[in-house]
C-alpha cells in the first residue's frame, strides 16, 4: 500500500535519537535530562508504519524504560488524516535497548504485543512549506488510556508535536482517582532536539 507524503514525513520526523539537554539546562528543577530513541519495526506493514520507542535518563543510558510501540496509519479524515495506536510489548525487558541497538527489535512480531485500545492519538497536520510539516497529536475526547503493568492499573495521558528537528512530548501519568498528573510532562512538554536520524 503506498503511503501519503504526510504519513511518510511523520514517520521520518519521529524516527531517530532525541535529547532534551537544552531544556534541562534552562529548567533543571522540573525536567530530567533524557535520551529518547524511536526506531522503525517491520510489523503491520500492510497498512501502517510502526515505531518502537524507549527512553533513558542520561546518567543511566544502559537502563532504558517505557518501551512502547506506535502504529501510524492513515484515517481518511481530512481534519486528522493520521492516527497513532499504541501497543505495549508483552515482555518489555526483552526489547530493552532496542532503540540504540535496532537488531534487538527487528524480529518483533505482532503476537508479542498487547493492543492498548484507549491509547490512541489523532494527528493533525500543518504544512509549513512544500513537503515540510508540523504534526500535532492529541487523544480523542472520549479516549482513556489505561492498561495493566506489573499488576497495577496505569492511566496515562499521551500527546506530541513534531517537526523535522524538534519533538515535544506531553505524556504523563494520571492518578485514576483524582485525575491529576503524577509524573511526566506536568509543567509542560518535554522538548527534544533530534540528535541523530
Amino acid at each position: 500500500m503506498p503511503f501519503s507524503s504526510q504519513l511518510l514525513a511523520l514517520a521520518e520526523y519521529l524516527t531517530g535519537e532525541f535529547d532534551n539537554q537544552e531544556q534541562t539546562l534552562q529548567d533543571p528543577v522540573w525536567y530530567v535530562h533524557l535520551r529518547l530513541w524511536q526506531a522503525p519495526v517491520p510489523i503491520f506493514k500492510e497498512d501502517s508504519i510502526t515505531i518502537f520507542a524507549e527512553q533513558a535518563n542520561i546518567i543511566s543510558l544502559d537502563k532504558p524504560y517505557r518501551q512502547r510501540i506506535m502504529r501510524l496509519r492513515e484515517t481518511g479524515n481530512s481534519d486528522t488524516p493520521i492516527s497513532v495506536q499504541y501497543y505495549m510489548p508483552q515482555d518489555p525487558g526483552e526489547l530493552a535497548g532496542g532503540g540504540s541497538n535496532p537488531s534487538k527489535i527487528q524480529s518483533l512480531t505482532s503476537d508479542k504485543l498487547e493492543l492498548l485500545p484507549g491509547c490512541v492519538l489523532n494527528v493533525s497536520v500543518k504544512e509549513l512549506a512544500p513537503n515540510c510539516y508540523e504534526f500535532s497529536a492529541v487523544p480523542p475526547k472520549e479516549a482513556k488510556c489505561t492498561f495493566t503493568y506489573l499488576g497495577n492499573t496505569v492511566q496515562v495521558s499521551l500527546g506530541f508535536e513534531v517537526t523535522q528537528t524538534e519533538l515535544k512530548t506531553y505524556d504523563k501519568g494520571i492518578d485514576g482517582e483524582t485525575g491529576k498528573a503524577t509524573w511526566g510532562a506536568i509543567m509542560g512538554p518535554f522538548c527534544y532536539t533530534k540528535v541523530r536520524s
